[in-house]
């Protein structure tokens, strides 16, 4: 397994960074992996946070942490005060690049612009990747160089690639946007990067694109199909990897109609990205699920008492990886058994994984379970929304009241037309009780939707139309 040293040097004489300077990549890398040895030259590798805009920046300084052994925490620049302050009282870094958009270039550098908070106690060189924002409360989960590397190799011995072009569009302090460059950077790969803001522009490299793979969130997917140049650019992907939040089937159905090369997967930051992926063929030919387990993990369906399920019948899934997080700062398992994620579903006589709903998104009305997915999935394919989500408040009579708070289409589509059209595809009580037009539906860059807030806005809404 290569080291990020030896990937370094081998990539030095590449031109694999598209839109940037790969030079100038490799001289700050190695700029700052000397800086950061002669730190830690004094005592114990210096604690990091990384908080850099700049793409190149933030990567070469990755690898440069990496080299140097010195634990990483990767942080999204844009977090609001509170969220940075939790970040700070949990992490107490030594060292801070990035913060408050500090200009810094290649020449000239000392260990003045770095920033030393204070000595730190004993820690390992740890990767650690930021998960649970959208729930107002941040984790990271602890990774490390192999962990990240078993996640690649999973994923070229799945599509037997031996080198990895991507295309991200998708935040790098992110595992969905960090394990593209990990694929390109550790095979040898090219990697074009590109902020998706300039993609919805039309600002697009020319590049060969049937040797490239692009990974996209549900939301991303939808705002390129509603663009007919850019749902033609899409087609010419080899892969187009979807994942970060559910998608709903009336997105899936425009783009196999369309042909586009679609990989829905499922994954998450405790598993260093996604551990089932659906084949683009598959999805072509009609395939609806996650796909086949990758060869680096396996995952198991058990009831609640733990016993394993048999094919096709649903229950908490388990997961076994050799990319799994070691556990979440500062706390590593101790246990390394079977992971329980928080997901339902089953695998099909194909060995393909299919997700029903989030057990914590179960709402219970009137002694009925009911997972949300499938009521926005039947909304989604009225087509009268652009967004959706179903929720559950407190009623004194059901336990839970069903609550679909949504963006429609048009401006005068009643809640009625939805649902008229709902009951022939749904039990009675499956449809949402309470119907909340919005403008916008909070939710992260990766698409996950914020439930905390919606809460917030369902309380409102129906305290103002009480009162």
């Amino acid at each position: 397994m290569e080291r990020p040293l030896n990937c370094l040097n081998n990539l030095a004489e590449n031109d694999w960074l598209i839109g940037y300077n790969s030079h100038q990549f490799n001289q700050i890398a190695q700029e700052l992996y000397l800086e950061l040895t002669q730190l830690s030259a004094c005592g114990i590798p210096p604690k990091i946070i990384l908080a850099e805009r700049e793409p190149l920046r933030f990567l070469a300084s990755f690898i440069a942490a990496c080299a140097a052994n010195c634990p990483i925490f990767l942080c999204n620049p844009d977090w609001g005060t509170q969220e940075w302050q939790q970040v700070f009282d949990l992490v107490k870094p030594d060292i801070i690049w990035g913060m408050g958009n500090r200009e810094w270039g290649i020449e000239n550098r000392n260990c003045k612009e770095i920033t030393i908070i204070s000595p730190s106690s004993h820690h390992s060189p740890f990767i650690l990747i930021p998960t649970g924002g959208s729930s107002g409360q941040i984790k990271f989960a602890i990774h490390t160089w192999e962990t990240l590397i078993a996640s690649v190799q999973g994923f070229t011995e799945y599509f037997q690639l031996k080198q990895v072009n991507s295309f991200c569009v998708l935040p790098l302090y992110h595992v969905s946007g960090l394990m593209q460059f990990m694929r390109s950077f550790t095979t040898g790969g090219q990697l074009a990067i590109l902020p998706f803001k300039a993609v919805e522009t039309g600002q697009i490299f020319n590049i060969k694109h049937s040797d490239f793979l692009i990974s996209l969130v549900p939301t991303q997917l939808q705002r390129i199909l509603q663009n007919p140049e850019l749902t033609q650019w899409l087609t010419q992907f080899n892969t187009v990897l979807l994942g970060g939040a559910p998608a709903w089937n009336e997105l899936l159905e425009k783009a196999r109609f369309h042909r586009i090369r679609l990989a829905p997967t499922y994954g998450m930051t405790e598993t260093a990205s996604q551990i089932a992926t659906l084949k683009p063929d598959d999805f072509l030919n009609g395939k609806i699920s996650s796909g086949q387990i990758l060869p680096h993990a396996k995952v198991t369906i058990r009831n609640q008492q733990g016993d394993i399920l048999n094919s096709n019948q649903i229950g908490n899934i388990f997961i076994q990886a050799q990319s799994l997080a070691l556990g979440y700062y500062p706390i590593t398992r101790e246990n390394q058994a079977d992971f329980q994620v928080d997901d339902l579903g089953f695998l099909d006589e194909q060995g393909h994984l299919n997700i029903v709903g989030r057990n914590s998104d179960k709402i219970i009305t009137g002694g009925e379970n009911i997972y949300p997915a499938e009521i926005e999935s039947a909304i989604q394919a009225t087509q009268l929304v652009a967004d959706i989500c179903v929720i559950g408040i407190p009623d004194k009579h059901w336990g839970q009241a069903l609550t679909a708070i949504y963006i429609p289409k048009k401006p005068n589509t009643s809640a009625l037309k939805i649902q008229t059209l709902l009951k022939d595809k749904l039990s009675k009580f499956k449809i949402p009780k309470y119907w909340i037009p919005q403008q916008s539906l909070p939710r992260n860059s990766q698409g996950k939707i914020n439930r905390q807030q919606l809460q917030q806005i369902a309380r409102e809404f129906l305290q103002n139309s009480i009162t």
